[in-house]
């Protein structure tokens, strides 16, 4: 089967799907994507991605680290690892719910033709940060100061699947940054009449 003739089953837009796929795989834009995205297919692939670091990726890290950290012995590195972890879950939670339910909603607002007064989406690209800099941190913490006890297998398992998460979050906001956001704006400017 063809990308199309799968993308077609999954009723997922087919352009959406091959410029997210590509901006992934090359991190950057071939051509101007804003022009033919489905903004519809990239609020839910963005909805998804969502899903996926909060419900799967991050919990099975947090899983990882303590059965090879062991918190119940009193290890204090142990203990501020896992800390700094919960902390940093915490902050991807804040983030993502500000997306959902500010930005999303927006869009959602715009797609339907009833733009809010009070909101465009450059608020959210003026603010947008990268959430995936404190797993860095996370990482030089574990490696530097790892516990003695620890089980190093199921560290380094912890560690791999940091080190993928951190490169996923990366793309995430980067696919937020450089397609929703131009996509976002192209939007804007048709529902209040601006376009070019």
């Amino acid at each position: 089967k063809t990308v199309k003739e799968v993308c077609e089953m999954n009723q997922v837009d087919c352009r959406t799907f091959l410029a997210v796929v590509n901006f992934v795989e090359e991190g950057f834009s071939r051509m101007n994507e804003a022009e033919s995205l489905s903004v519809p297919s990239l609020v839910d692939y963005l909805r998804q991605a969502h899903s996926y670091f909060l419900d799967f990726a991050l919990p099975v890290i947090r899983r990882k680290l303590t059965e090879s950290i062991d918190c119940s012995k009193g290890d204090e590195v142990a203990f501020l690892i896992l800390r700094f972890f919960d902390e940093y879950v915490c902050e991807v939670k804040r983030h993502m719910e500000y997306e959902e339910k500010t930005v999303f909603k927006y869009v959602d607002d715009l797609l339907h033709n009833h733009p809010s007064k009070n909101y465009q989406i450059s608020v959210f690209s003026k603010h947008h940060d990268l959430i995936s800099e404190k797993l860095t941190e996370l990482k030089n913490i574990i490696i530097k100061y790892c516990p003695p006890k620890a089980n190093k297998n199921l560290l380094n398992a912890a560690l791999f699947d940091i080190y993928i998460c951190e490169e996923g979050l990366e793309s995430h906001c980067k696919i937020e940054d450089y397609l929703f956001v131009p996509a976002i704006l192209k939007l804007e400017r048709r529902v209040n009449g601006d376009e070019e």
